[in-house]
């Protein structure tokens, strides 16, 4: 069997940049809508801040409205969650995420909770969680999202497919294997406290590995001819005393078995901020009456 096809999440979210830009072009033409997406940052988070500039850079790149809203690490909830009521009211912004982690005395669940539905671009409050598992219109979290662009790209039509999700949380295992199901695949969400985890992976079509453990899924966890999505990203020691990132796949050994694989970095990873853009001008058309 042939090595795998590596797929270039890279490539893929730089397409979806430009016609995400060409969209919010016409919209600024034919209504006089600009999409507008509201940051929050909490502290001081190196990885967060990353993204946060990121996120912000990538905004202005496709002629959206951004605003970066940074906070001391001491800011209490309750400033928090009243700046996040202001940007629920404010029409300019369609798109309201704050960047977790926060420091420990906010609640995540909290913060989540006091973002408006129509404006939870990340996909997080129980209103969107909801109707994504009722089959109903909703904004949905930007990574799962992603995946399932990637995949469909490289498989087409998805229905009868059996796929393993490795991994649970709120984020991206439980609304991913919610996409998945939409598709009509068949589909198990595994996890750490899973009996024979390399059995239950074997007999997909397609997994997606977001469990944060780095190489975790081998060669002989993967049905040969599989599509694997790895969403980790982890930080791993080299022999030089520096760091590089790895995913929650053995990535050398696996592309030997399966069809085709995302690296880390330069697979997933680059999906989600386009994702979030294409979820903010969507938010953006609903909040307006436009239609899709």
């Amino acid at each position: 069997m042939s090595e795998a096809a590596i797929i270039d999440g890279k490539a893929f979210a730089a397409r979806l940049r430009q016609t995400i830009a060409a969209e919010v072009a016409a919209l600024k033409a034919e209504h006089g809508l600009t999409p507008g997406l509201a940051v929050v940052l909490v502290g001081e988070d190196p990885a967060s801040q990353v993204y946060v500039r990121s996120k912000g850079e990538q905004t202005l790149e496709a002629g959206m409205h951004s605003e970066t809203h940074r906070l001391p690490a001491e800011t209490s909830q309750a400033e928090l969650l009243a700046l996040v009521e202001r940007l629920n009211s404010d029409p300019a912004v369609h798109g309201v995420l704050v960047q977790f982690p926060v420091p420990d005395h906010i609640s995540q669940a909290d913060v989540v909770a006091a973002i408006s539905p129509d404006k939870d671009v990340d996909g997080l409050t129980v209103a969107n969680a909801g109707r994504l598992a009722s089959g109903l219109p909703a904004l949905t979290p930007c990574t799962p999202t992603g995946c399932m662009m990637l995949l469909r790209d490289q498989l087409g039509e998805l229905s009868g497919k059996r796929a393993v999700v490795i991994g649970r949380s709120n984020l991206m295992g439980k609304p991913m294997a919610q996409l998945l199901l939409a598709a009509d695949c068949t589909v198990t969400i595994a996890h750490s406290r899973t009996k024979d985890l390399p059995a239950v992976v074997r007999e997909a079509d397609i997994v997606v590995a977001a469990v944060g453990r780095p190489q975790m899924v081998k060669a002989d966890w993967v049905k040969p001819g599989a599509v694997v999505i790895d969403v980790g990203i982890n930080r791993i020691p080299k022999d030089d005393g520096k760091t590089r990132l790895v995913g929650d796949v053995a990535f050398d050994e696996v592309k030997a078995v399966a069809s085709a694989i995302t690296p880390v970095p330069g697979g997933v990873g680059p999906m989600t901020i386009a994702c979030l853009l294409a979820n903010t001008v969507l938010a953006a058309k609903r909040l307006n009456g436009i239609g899709e």
